[in-house]
């Protein structure tokens, strides 16, 4: 919802983000990230932000106020604190899901080189007078070929993506 509404103001403002950042004293990027739901402001910016599209933090946020409130900082910063709560899980979901793949894709790298051990090249005492077994073969030869050389760069590649993954923030 904030981020919806800090675009919607900012367009109706006729501002670009760069020219919004700059009141604000930001990068554009920082203006990108927050209309991209992506981060938020604190509650210092996020009162100069209201200041800026001329309206107030409340209807930032999605509210319709109709006084204003006396503790306006508590309840902004327990808004910020849900919102950041819910980047911080989907955060963690982002990075659950890299390590999936990561120890997905070992998986896989380690059961082709089961399968290619299994089979011992076979298809290179195929007959290639035939042009099927000669494709086949060329295809099975040049797929092992570049596989045996590639995969344990990318099984390294992700176990280091694995590893960093499990680091702390």
């Amino acid at each position: 919802m904030l981020n919806e509404n800090i675009k919607k103001l900012r367009k109706s403002k006729g501002l670009s983000q760069e020219e919004l950042a700059i009141k604000l004293n930001v990068v554009r990027q920082t203006v990108s990230k927050w209309e991209n739901g992506l981060s938020v402001p604190d509650s210092g910016m996020l009162i100069a932000l209201a200041d800026e599209l001329d309206t107030s933090v409340s209807i930032l946020l999605g509210e319709t106020v109709m006084e204003p409130m006396t503790d306006d900082l508590k309840s902004i910063s327990e808004k910020l604190e849900v919102i950041n709560l819910q980047l911080a899980k989907r955060s963690r979901v982002k990075v659950k899901t890299i390590r999936w793949i990561f120890t997905s894709l070992c998986a896989f790298i380690v059961l082709v080189f089961i399968v290619l051990a299994a089979i011992q090249s076979s298809y290179l005492r195929w007959d290639y007078n035939n042009p099927e077994f000669a494709v086949a073969g060329t295809i099975l030869h040049g797929f092992e070929f570049i596989f045996v050389r590639l995969a344990p760069l990318a099984f390294i590649a992700s176990v280091i993506g694995i590893v960093i993954t499990y680091k702390k923030r």
